[in-house]
C-alpha cells in the first residue's frame, strides 16, 4: 500500500447503519423549516433580515438565526459519513477508480440539476453538493491528516476571502470580478459554486470532510463522546471568542453570521454539526422502532428535498392557497409536509425499497 491511501474499517455487511439515515432526516425536517421560513418572507416583500420581532423570529430567522444554515451544515457533514461508508470497503482494490467515476457521475447530476432547480428556487443546496461529491473522487482515498489539512484550508480560505473583499470594499476598491461576476460566465460558475453561493465549498468543504473523518470513526467504540465534546468545545470556543469582538473591523474578523463565512462561524457551525450527529444517532440506537419512521425517510432525502420545492411551489405560487405570514405559519407548514412525507416516504420504502428520484439518481449517476 502506498502512501496516499489508506486502510478503512470494512462496512457492516448485515445492515445498513441507521444514525446516517435518521440524522439526514432529522436534518433536512430543520432545511425545509428554515426555507419555507425564508422563502415566504421573501414571498411578502421582506427583505434579507427583516424577519419580525420575538423569540421565534429570532430563533428561525433564516439568514442571521442562531439556526441559521445549521441544518444544512449538519446536512453536509452527513453527506461526507455517506461517502467514507459507500467507499470504505473498496479502498486498496481493484474497485477504486470505478468508485471514483461513480462520484462524479453522481456529483455532476446534481450539480446539474441543482442548476435546474436553482431557476425556481434560488439559493438550493444541490449544486454545492453535487461539486462536493466531484471532490470527494479525488478525497476519499487520502489519509485522514490530508482531509483535516484540506477540510482546515476550505474554512480558512473562506474567512481570508471574506476579510480581503471588507478590506478592499473598506478602501473603496471593487471586487466585483470575484463577488458579482457577469451572470453565466464562467466566472460566475466557478466563484458561485466556491466563493458566493449560499453553502460555497470555501467554507463549506470543512464540513464535508469532517464528516468523511467521522465515517471512519464509526465503528470504533469512542467516536461518539469524542464528536459531542468536540462539537461542544468547538461551539464555546467560537462563540466566546466572537463575544469578544467590539470594532467593526473585529465584529468581521470574528463573526459567527454564516454569510460572513468566519473561521469562527466554521467552528460554531461544525460544532453544533457534530453534537446533532452523536446525539440524534444514539437516539437511533436506542429507540429503533420509534426512529425508523425518520430511518425510512432518510433514505428518500432527495425526493423529499425535491418534493418540499415542488409543494412550496404549488401551493404558494401556484394556487395561492397559503399566504405569506409570520414564523408560526412557516414551522406549521413545514411540519405539516413532513408529517405526509414520512408517512408517504414509509409507505414507499415498505413497497417499493428505493425512492423514485434515488432510482432515477442511481440509474444515471451509478
Amino acid at each position: 500500500m502506498n502512501a496516499d491511501t489508506v486502510t478503512l474499517p470494512e462496512r457492516a455487511t448485515a445492515a445498513r447503519l441507521a444514525g446516517p439515515d435518521v440524522v439526514r432526516a432529522v436534518a433536512l425536517i430543520g432545511v425545509v423549516v428554515m426555507n419555507y421560513h425564508g422563502y415566504l418572507l421573501l414571498q411578502d416583500g421582506g427583505r434579507i433580515g427583516a424577519t419580525g420581532t420575538g423569540w421565534a423570529a429570532d430563533l428561525f430567522d433564516p439568514w442571521t438565526g442562531p439556526l441559521s444554515t445549521r441544518f444544512a451544515a449538519t446536512f453536509v457533514l452527513v453527506a461526507g459519513v455517506g461517502v467514507t461508508l459507500m467507499t470504505s470497503s473498496s479502498i486498496g482494490t481493484d474497485r477504486v477508480g470505478a468508485l471514483r467515476l461513480r462520484l462524479v457521475r453522481r456529483g455532476l447530476l446534481l450539480y446539474v440539476v441543482g442548476l435546474a432547480l436553482d431557476e425556481i428556487w434560488s439559493g438550493t443546496i444541490l449544486p454545492y453538493y453535487g461539486a462536493m461529491f466531484v471532490l470527494a473522487a479525488a478525497l476519499f482515498t487520502l489519509r485522514s491528516r490530508w482531509l483535516v489539512v484540506i477540510g482546515a484550508l476550505a474554512a480558512a480560505a473562506g474567512w481570508g476571502i471574506r476579510m480581503w473583499t471588507y478590506e478592499r470594499n473598506t478602501a473603496g476598491a471593487s471586487t466585483r470580478w470575484l463577488t458579482d461576476p457577469d451572470a453565466g460566465s464562467p466566472a460566475d460558475h466557478l466563484f458561485g459554486v466556491a466563493v458566493n453561493g449560499t453553502h460555497p465549498l470555501l467554507p463549506w468543504l470543512a464540513f464535508f470532510c469532517a464528516g468523511m473523518l467521522l465515517g471512519r470513526a464509526l465503528r470504533s467504540s469512542w467516536w461518539r463522546p469524542a464528536a459531542i465534546g468536540s462539537g461542544i468545545a468547538l461551539f464555546f470556543v467560537a462563540e466566546v471568542a466572537s463575544s469578544e469582538a467590539t470594532t467593526p473591523f473585529q465584529l468581521v474578523l470574528w463573526s459567527t453570521a454564516p454569510y460572513d463565512r468566519g473561521l469562527l462561524y466554521s467552528a460554531s457551525a461544525l460544532g453544533t454539526a457534530l453534537v446533532a450527529y452523536g446525539v440524534v444517532d444514539w437516539l437511533a440506537v436506542r429507540f429503533p422502532v420509534a426512529t425508523d419512521p425518520l430511518r425510512r425517510a432518510g433514505q428518500m432525502t432527495l425526493t423529499l428535498y425535491i418534493a418540499h420545492v415542488l409543494v412550496f411551489e404549488l401551493l404558494v405560487d401556484w394556487i395561492g392557497w397559503i399566504d405569506p405570514a409570520g414564523v408560526d405559519l412557516a414551522v406549521s407548514f413545514a411540519l405539516a409536509f413532513w408529517v405526509v412525507g414520512i408517512i408517504a416516504a414509509v409507505a414507499w420504502q415498505r413497497r417499493f425499497g428505493m425512492g423514485p428520484l434515488e432510482r432515477v439518481y442511481r440509474a444515471v449517476g451509478g
